[in-house]
């Protein structure tokens, strides 16, 4: 699967962006789609995922009641409405995918072998 991840910008303290993740192929109904993020001089870190087609959603402690994430089965998208934005979720924002992760790992990066190219999100007066 190729994912392409656009809707990054700047936006001030308090906006709200959001952020879409584009998936080419035909097991989208069984991908888990997830959205990491990873600031300069920061490890990649977990934000939300989109399970197994959306069976069901996790997110971080960081970001929850803050963003959502949601899907389109029909336009193999998964979107991350980001509100009540802050500085600290300044980082440049990436989508991964996965048909065949568990359920323990789905905050581990490394347990993706799908990435898109990354878009950046800047939160600043």
């Amino acid at each position: 699967v190729q994912l392409q991840a656009s809707g990054g910008g700047l936006v001030q303290p308090g906006g709200s962006l959001r952020l879409s993740c584009a998936a080419s192929g035909r097991t989208f109904s069984r991908q888990t789609i997830s959205w990491f993020r990873q600031a300069p001089g920061k490890e990649r870190e977990f934000v939300a995922a989109y399970w197994r087609g959306g069976s069901n959603t996790y997110y971080s402690d960081s970001v929850k009641g803050r963003f959502t994430i949601s899907g389109n089965n029909a336009k193999n998208t998964v979107d991350l409405l980001m509100n009540s934005l802050r500085p600290e979720d300044t980082a440049v924002y990436y989508c991964a995918a996965s048909t065949s992760i568990i359920l323990s790992s789905v905050r581990v990066s490394r347990s993706y072998a799908n990435w898109g190219q990354g878009t950046q999100v800047t939160v600043s007066s």
